[in-house]
């Protein structure tokens, strides 16, 4: 049976005080007035009320005796994480030069404090991002329009092979109606690359709506202010792979793939001016020297970009009025009041056999991660006894950021540093080896002034002698670390607006929502895994345990692990156990906001999962790390409802109930292998409801008897099934990391409704005729906007 914690004592104030007035009598019969006003009356409350305060610590004792014993058992709970996110430093309003930041400045969304991971030069500049939108299916008298507008543009080309590609000029992101620029008023998912016109985005360097009046000799001294200046441009990628992470069985990890973006601005003629000849006239541009920490494509990240000389960042001076825009010049505004604040163009671009989807791109940025800066904390003082332990009063704490000073009397401060284990610190006085001959010098030892840090209870541990430093007996410690809220560092698109440190006139906001802040594991949690700590030791040993160490990865939430041993989903017609050595991991994330009906792990979760699997792992284990591969199905069904039942609601609880079935998660309420009882038996599944089971068919008779056991539903007539090839079918077979996904279902009564009636199922889109050449050409709006 469970052993629940005991209460030592459930008594609360109202009960002690009428305890102790009862036993009056007995003892001083005398006393006879029990009003509130007699002085008697008033000790009672207050000896009642000290009481019923010391039963509250004493009821803490069990609690406090749990988290120990976790600890005793060497089951840490795990620390939360904290959440990052990019803000966008502006320099709207102050003086027209380049202001240069420090790097951990803090910034704020009310009570919650973020700091920046980057320096960066604020550029006196406003940086807008468009793209060109190609105009789907214009009307024949429009095309045929343009067509003639531009007809010199087509190289007199004939009808049947050239034709102008219509575009218009859309910001991005493009905001709703009615709301700011930030990527979550965005009315699309993001930008593929491949699908803009020209595969690329543009970034307009304008001057500041206050920095009149828009002439070039205000344009001249914008550009001295950012001339050899280094502009810090924010990506953030649409992070969907369903190619995964590998692990090899040698260590380290890969991503199968990445590359970078390319940033060039206009290489003009010397004296600005495109040649006379029409087929010269034709735009070149030069590569900006770029750094990035890491692949942007693949990460969110920072870009810095370091602009050239002022009279390298102009434009062309003798355009014709028909060819901005046109084919591979910047394009067209239509908004006269950009146009003339505008300073020149920066074109970002992806080599085309990459897909590069952008959700956000930004100037000015820098990332920032959730933490608070405690300082100088004065810690107890060293005592000189072994394995001292000090604990900091706010935690968790965010590993890395503690500092550590200890000053011996009398002495100067040293700061001592972490270490995984205090195992392998040096001992603190050297001594002789005895086995080796003498005047034999040392071996070397590790470092001696250390500590062990646990971020989720804010411990620090010191040595016994042998094995790390003691702290000097009466010793000043002090430390300084960084803070963490969790999921409080969560905030919306323009909650991080303060910056009290900023330099007068620049103005702070994060353009995106921040992400990745998780709270610390509970006691109650922590309590669960004991069993499965003691039984895996933390390392990837059986499948059970990659499935159990997986779902405790922090800072991601996982929602389902399939774990499949001795396959490799490399090789095509691999079975689970052809491949000895290798574990594939089947990961979906517990939620997925942009696609809630296909969860999919992107890259940031499949990086947090592979580096802390990483580091658990046998080293001869070969470890792929995948997504699902959802392979859509669309279903017509045909129901009888009973008498008195509404139509709508028999039809609405059909698709939700096949929505459930064929789902890739378990049904909200299911026990997750996580919490979840552990025994120490043979390798079992840990959990049969996961969601759909990988390598099952989808059966047609299936569908029918999950939806003739739906309320209302009298009888289901038929069931059309389609697989993902259009193709009318029985049974769907699912092969590999294949998961079925609904991707249109109607329900009818009688028959089932045409295959047509399906919302989404339609013909795919023609293919472009062959031989058929693009001018990009921009069309004139019919209005302001």
């Amino acid at each position: 049976m469970p052993l629940t914690l005991p209460a030592l004592d459930n008594r609360r104030y109202e009960q002690l005080r009428q305890a102790a007035l009862d036993r009056v009598p007995v003892h001083s019969p005398e006393w006879t007035n029990f009003n509130e006003s007699d002085p008697g009356v008033t000790l009672v409350d207050l000896f009642a009320f000290m009481t019923e305060t010391l039963i509250y610590r004493a009821n803490l004792i069990p609690e406090r005796n749990r988290l120990k014993f976790l600890n005793l058992l060497g089951a840490p709970l795990q620390p939360g994480a904290s959440a990052v996110g990019f803000v966008s430093i502006n320099n709207a309003n102050g003086p027209l030069h380049t202001i240069t930041l420090n790097n951990d400045l803090e910034v704020r969304a009310g009570q919650v404090p973020f700091r920046t991971d980057m320096g960066l030069d604020v550029l006196p500049i406003e940086i807008q991002v468009f793209y060109k939108s190609i105009i789907l299916n214009p009307a024949q008298n429009v095309r045929d329009y343009y067509r003639q507008l531009y007809l010199s543009y087509l190289g007199g080309q004939t009808v049947d092979t050239a034709s102008p590609q219509l575009y218009e000029t859309v910001p991005f992101p493009t905001p709703a109606p009615g709301s700011g620029t930030t990527a979550e008023s965005a009315t699309t998912a993001g930008v593929n690359l491949g699908d803009a016109v020209g595969s690329a985005i543009w970034i307009a360097l304008l001057l500041r709506a206050g920095d009149r009046p828009y002439d070039d000799h205000q344009r001249e001294l914008a550009r001295r202010a950012i001339a050899n200046r280094t502009l810090n441009l924010g990506v953030l990628p649409i992070l969907p792979d369903a190619r995964g992470r590998h692990l090899d069985p040698l260590g380290g990890s890969s991503s199968r793939g990445g590359s970078q973006l390319r940033f060039e601005l206009p290489d003009l003629p010397a004296n600005g001016e495109l040649p006379a000849n029409p087929s010269e006239r034709i735009p070149r541009y030069k590569a900006v020297p770029k750094l990035a920490a890491s692949d942007v494509l693949a990460e969110p990240g920072i870009v810095q970009l370091r602009l050239p000389s002022a009279p390298e960042l102009g434009l062309w001076t003798n355009l014709d009025p028909l060819e901005a825009g046109v084919g591979e010049f910047p394009p067209a505004l239509d908004d006269t009041a950009l146009s003339d604040r505008l300073i020149t163009w920066l074109r970002v671009s992806a080599p085309s056999s990459v897909q590069a989807r952008l959700l956000w791109v930004g100037g000015n940025a820098t990332m920032v991660h959730q933490r608070a800066r405690v300082a100088n904390e004065v810690l107890p003082d060293g005592t000189g006894e072994p394995d001292q332990v000090v604990i900091l009063s706010q935690m968790p704490v965010v590993p890395g950021s503690v500092q550590l000073r200890v000053t011996p009397l009398n002495a100067a401060s040293e700061v001592w540093d972490p270490i995984a284990d205090l195992y392998m610190a040096g001992p603190e006085v050297l001594v002789p080896d005895p086995r080796l001959p003498p005047g034999t010098p040392p071996p070397p030892s590790g470092p001696t002034h250390v500590y062990l840090l646990d971020p989720e209870s804010g411990q620090l541990r010191f040595g016994d002698g042998t094995h790390g430093a003691r702290p000097p007996a009466g010793a000043t410690l002090r430390a300084t670390y960084d803070r963490g809220l969790g999921a409080q560092g969560n905030v919306p698109a323009g909650a991080v607006n303060q910056g009290s440190a900023l330099p007068p006139g620049l103005t702070v906001n994060n353009p995106v929502r921040t992400w990745g802040g998780v709270e610390p594991e509970s006691v109650a949690q922590g309590e669960k895994q004991i069993t499965r700590v003691l039984q895996h030791q933390d390392r990837l040993v059986t499948a059970a345990d990659f499935e159990t160490i997986s779902y405790r990865a922090p800072g991601i939430e996982v929602g389902r692990v399939d774990v499949l041993a001795a396959y490799n989903p490399e090789v095509g017609s691999s079975l689970p156990g052809d491949a000895p050595g290798s574990v594939t991991l089947m990961v979906v994330p517990r939620y997925d906001p942009d696609h809630p009906n296909t969860p999919t792990p992107d890259r940031l979760f499949l990086d947090a999962l592979c580096a802390y699997l990483d580091a658990r792992r046998l080293v001869t284990t070969e470890v792929f790390i995948r997504g699902p591969h959802y392979r859509p199905i669309w279903v017509s069904i045909g129901i009888e409802v009973a008498p008195r039942t509404s139509v709508a609601q028999a039809s609405d609880a059909v698709k939700a109930a096949l929505e459930r079935f064929l789902s890739p998660l378990p049904v909200p309420g299911t026990v997750l292998p996580l919490d979840a009882p552990a025994l120490f038996l043979p390798e079992t599944p840990m959990n049969t409801a996961k969601g759909w089971p990988l390598r099952k068919p989808v059966l047609k008779l299936e569908i029918a008897a999950v939806a003739n056991r739906v309320d209302g539903v009298l009888l289901v007539n038929d069931v059309t099934l389609i697989d993902d090839g259009r193709v009318t079918r029985d049974q769907v077979p699912m092969y590999g990391l294949d998961l079925p996904y609904l991707a249109g279902i109607v329900v009818g009564i009688g028959a089932p409704p045409p295959p047509d009636n399906i919302p989404g199922f339609g013909n795919p889109s023609g293919p472009v005729r062959p031989g058929t050449t693009f001018v990009p050409v921009p069309v004139v709006p019919e209005e302001c906007r």
